[in-house]
């Protein structure tokens, strides 16, 4: 099991912001930003929303550093990801 995090590169709010992710459970990537202090307004179905101040403390936490690419492709083998439709239908699709 991995907590994986991309770079920062998504603009919102004045900022970049990273995706943080399991590649396993939903059970770890709670309890990983529990213990991060990363409150549970930055879930999204399936992915926390972290700001790029928050990155390098992240991985010295022990997420791992990986490209968005990659982290979508291990997000969607996990069986995790949350189809966009499913985004739409709830007022998401960031």
């Amino acid at each position: 099991m991995t907590v994986l995090i991309d770079p920062p590169a998504w603009p919102a709010h004045g900022m970049l912001w990273s995706h943080l992710v399991s590649d396993a459970s939903l059970d770890e990537l709670h309890a990983f930003a529990a213990a991060n202090g990363i409150q549970a307004r930055a879930f999204d179905l399936d992915h926390y929303d972290v700001p790029d101040r928050r990155y390098d403390e992240l991985v010295a936490a022990g997420a791992t550093p990986v490209p968005g690419k990659e982290l979508v492709r291990r997000l969607i083998a996990s069986g995790l990801r949350v189809p966009e439709r499913e985004r739409r239908g709830r007022g998401g699709g960031r």
